[in-house]
């Protein structure tokens, strides 16, 4: 699936599409710098009904959100991690092995440890636009 996001109000719409049209709760989410990943992950957060404030977890690599109907959300960002074994030692296996939701920003620099039941959402940018793609398989 692919959708056209010309503006933030986009997102609303097209975050609950992503939720609806996913196979599961564990997202991986590819673009260049500054190509709206976080923001993506911020509405999806939304339509889930997360109760905390979500940014990106840049320096602590993981951020854990709770929404009301207490349900867990795990936001990774892996960009600043040099080695793989760094998402080992802070238990990624325990994390994705969750029922809960698991976006995951960089998923490239843990390359093999993303397990086969992520699907792949790639941002790319075209002009002042952003086109989003829902990859079940990647």
């Amino acid at each position: 699936m692919q959708w056209i996001c010309s503006n933030l109000d986009d997102l609303k719409r097209i975050s609950a599409e992503v939720l609806a049209n996913s196979r599961s709760r564990k997202i991986a989410f590819h673009g260049a710098m500054g190509s709206g990943k976080t923001t993506v992950i911020k509405h999806l957060c939304y339509q889930l009904e997360v109760i905390d404030v979500v940014n990106s977890p840049t320096f602590s690599i993981v951020n854990e959100y709770i929404s009301k109907s207490n349900q867990i959300v795990y936001h990774f960002d892996f960009y600043r991690i040099e080695d793989k074994q760094e998402a080992l030692d802070i238990g990624i296996d325990t994390y994705f092995d969750s029922s809960f939701y698991c976006f995951v920003e960089w998923p490239s620099k843990i390359g093999n440890l993303l397990p086969q039941e992520f699907v792949h959402v790639h941002i790319f940018q075209d002009g002042d636009k952003r086109i989003i793609k829902l990859e079940e398989n990647e």
